[in-house]
């Protein structure tokens, strides 16, 4: 008889072998290792360093065990000594001590883990050029990496340093030191022996004042401080003879910095609190190729700005500019002239939107047809109210003024002057005017721009409801609340400033102006904005929402496809997060959209 076959073979050992695991770094990585001296573990997984990487230099290699002959590329007595380790996009916590029996390591990429400390036998590395320590939870530098004489790069971005140690200025061949997105409320005066020091991020940090010392980096091109609290910047740091790149972004800075730095190239200062531009400080711009001034409160820009003559790109975006200087056209090199989100008055929209070159060619003609400058003294009437009365600007410029005058009513010998003169500008601006002077409807036929700003009104009554002609109205800086609602009627308004009121909710009469385009409604209390209305506006281009109530924002925000300039900062929502709103309006509008419900 045979005998019955078996459906499947069995092992029949299979009870005696032991699983062995699968190796967390696979043998021929530590193979290759040992012939070109570079290992990359990035990205594996790993909770700790296998204790056969540290002793990669002084392990005897399998096949020495195994094998009697070896081919050339087998020759594991001639293996060359590890000198990059890279380790980053794992779960470390910790790092051995053992670390000490790599010493011929030039790169050591730790980024991205959870390390919360180092050993202090990393000081023995002493052949090490590169240390990357960045995204862990590191809160200490250890003054052992400071002795590290030979060390090139340090990056310790996004950790959660508080303080750094004096020791640091002991690293006098590094050439890039990044910590940018850590806790420093302060810096080290030993920062200014760093002399090979080339780069330095010090952004999104609590830093209040930099170091005199920082002087002292005659290597340095590039200086990021961008994202503290910086209220002055030391006049000291133009002693950086070198220093090409200077980011000063998202500060408290009131004043642009004076640095007669030789070859600055580009500063960035945007958002800032800015607000006036001095002679001194441009010319001290030497080399300056690249100026971003965005996101200030800057009124106006001086004549002088034609010291500027390097100039290529100037971002004056989301400013508070009026007018623009016809002599900003003479800047020879100036290719790129951001001006979006400033209530401009005199110059056509559609020809902001023509570009650059457009624009400097109006200016250009501007200084051709500009009238000389009359003599105040000469040409100004006296009235008995003590009011001047330049009688050249009513009757040639159309432009009837009294700002700054802290008066409570304006004269009628003023509105007299005026009168039939067909003027199209009235600045009424920096008084105690607590209603609207009811005499303005006498301009009714020819008035286009009304300053009001700096006051003191409560309401805004029927009468400028008849100034049909109206396309800049400047409310700013009083104590409204609400505004007429037959402004519906101003078909051809095109944009009205009413920051630094107490508005609680977006004005319901601004819905039905279908002209408009710019809406600063920026420092007051608003709570809410409805998207689907504002959809409907649709030339709408300049919406300033920053600083008010709103508690959230309507998706549905991101549909309203004609704006191009949409600030939200310093209100009190969740999201979009500030990393959304500080990459600029348009990945805001995607953002929202990609929130929508479907």
């Amino acid at each position: 008889m045979s005998r019955p076959r078996r459906a499947d073979k069995v092992d029949s050992l299979v009870g005696f072998r032991k699983d062995e695991p699968e190796p967390s770094v696979p043998y021929g990585l530590l193979k290759a290792a040992r012939a070109s001296g570079q290992l990359n573990l990035c990205g594996r997984g790993l909770t700790e360093v296998p204790q056969n990487v540290y002793r990669l230099n002084i392990d005897t290699p399998e096949e020495a065990q195994q094998n009697v002959g070896f081919g050339a590329s087998d020759r594991w007595w001639e293996q060359t000594d590890l000198t990059k380790l890279l380790l980053s996009s794992n779960q470390l916590t910790q790092l051995s001590d053992d670390i000490r029996l790599l010493p011929g390591l030039t790169t050591l990429d730790l980024h991205d883990n959870q390390l919360n400390s180092l050993p202090s036998a990393l000081g023995e590395l002493q052949e090490l050029q590169q240390l990357r320590l960045s995204h862990n939870q590191l809160t200490v530098v250890l003054v052992e990496v400071c002795t590290l004489k030979n060390l090139r790069s340090l990056t310790l971005q996004e950790n959660l340093l508080e303080y750094l140690p004096e020791e640091l200025g002991q690293l006098e061949n590094l050439t890039e030191l990044d910590l940018a997105n850590n806790h420093l409320k302060e810096l080290p005066s030993s920062l200014g022996r760093l002399t090979s020091l080339q780069k330095l991020n010090l952004c999104n940090n609590k830093l209040s004042c930099l170091p005199h010392s920082l002087a002292r980096l005659s290597s340095l091109k590039l200086l990021d401080c961008s994202k503290n609290q910086l209220t002055d910047i030391p006049a000291s740091l133009s002693e950086m003879l070198a220093l090409e790149q200077l980011y000063l972004r998202h500060n408290k800075l009131c004043f642009l910095p004076k640095l007669p730095a030789p070859a600055l190239k580009e500063l960035y200062v945007g958002n800032n609190q800015i607000e006036h531009l001095e002679t001194d400080q441009l010319a001290c711009l030497a080399a300056i190729s690249l100026l971003e001034l965005r996101d200030n409160k800057i009124k106006n820009l001086p004549e002088q700005i034609t010291l500027l003559s390097t100039l290529t790109r100037l971002d004056l975006t989301n400013n508070d500019l009026i007018t623009l200087p016809a002599s900003l056209s003479l800047l020879p090199n100036l290719k790129v002239l951001l001006l979006e989100g400033n209530p401009l008055r005199g110059i056509r929209r559609d020809l902001l939107a023509k570009g650059t070159n457009e624009l400097l060619k109006y200016l250009r003609g501007r200084i051709k047809d500009e009238p000389e400058k009359p003599d105040d003294g000469q040409t100004a009437m006296t009235l008995p109210s003590q009011a001047s009365v330049n009688v050249h600007n009513i009757k040639t410029l159309k432009v009837l003024a009294y700002s700054e005058k802290q008066a409570a009513v304006i004269p009628d010998e003023l509105f007299d002057t005026a009168a039939e003169q067909g003027v199209s500008t009235v600045n009424f601006s920096k008084n105690q005017l607590t209603s609207i002077p009811p005499r303005l409807v006498e301009f009714h036929l020819s008035l286009s721009d009304l300053n009001l700003g700096f006051n003191k009104l409560t309401c805004c009554p029927p009468d400028i409801c008849k100034l049909l002609q109206l396309t800049h109205i400047d409310l700013r800086n009083n104590q409204l609340s609400d505004l007429a609602p037959d402004m519906k009627n101003l078909t051809k308004l095109r944009s009205i400033i009413l920051n630094y009121n107490r508005f609680k909710s977006f004005p319901e009469v601004l819905y039905q102006i279908a002209s408009l385009e710019t809406v600063l409604l920026g420092n007051n209390q608003v709570g809410g904005v409805d998207p689907s209305r504002l959809m409907k506006m649709v030339n709408l281009s300049t919406l300033d929402l920053s600083n008010n109530d709103l508690l959230n924002i309507p998706p549905e925000l991101g549909l309203c496809s004609s704006l191009r300039c949409l600030r939200l900062e310093g209100n009190p929502f969740r999201t979009p997060r500030e990393a959304i709103l500080a990459k600029g309006t348009d990945a805001v509008l995607e953002y929202l959209c990609s929130r929508i419900p479907t």
